[in-house]
């Protein structure tokens, strides 16, 4: 019984850090990105950006979150992958006005850091 109610509170701390992750991907102005690692920051999880990227996960297909706008903090496209090509999230950034240095986003002129 008592490892049934840790799991279970396990799964709403996850489902709350990810609802929480969702929020802010959802502010993301077009023309800025942001980091897996800022997100995390942002929550007060500063160590946790591999978890930001599993929230990601979860909002596969959601066309009405603006996925493409998380980067890592190399400014690659890291999660171009969980696109329907690989193209795609480099075409959307791009569309967006989003500057690229080769395969990396320029992040001095793009970064936006949630508060």
């Amino acid at each position: 019984m008592i490892i049934i109610k840790k799991n279970m509170k396990s799964k709403k701390s996850n489902d709350d850090f990810f609802k929480k992750v969702l929020k802010i991907v959802g502010k993301i102005p077009k023309g800025k990105v942001t980091t897996y690692g800022e997100i995390a920051q942002a929550i007060g999880l500063k160590s946790s950006a591999r978890m930001v990227g599993w929230a990601l996960n979860s909002a596969a297909g959601d066309d009405s979150l603006p996925c493409h706008r998380v980067i890592n903090r190399n400014g690659e496209l890291t999660g171009k992958r969980h696109f329907r090509t690989p193209e795609l999230m480099r075409e959307l950034l791009e569309n967006e006005g989003i500057e690229f240095l080769g395969d990396k986003v320029n992040i001095k002129k793009h970064l936006w850091r949630p508060k």
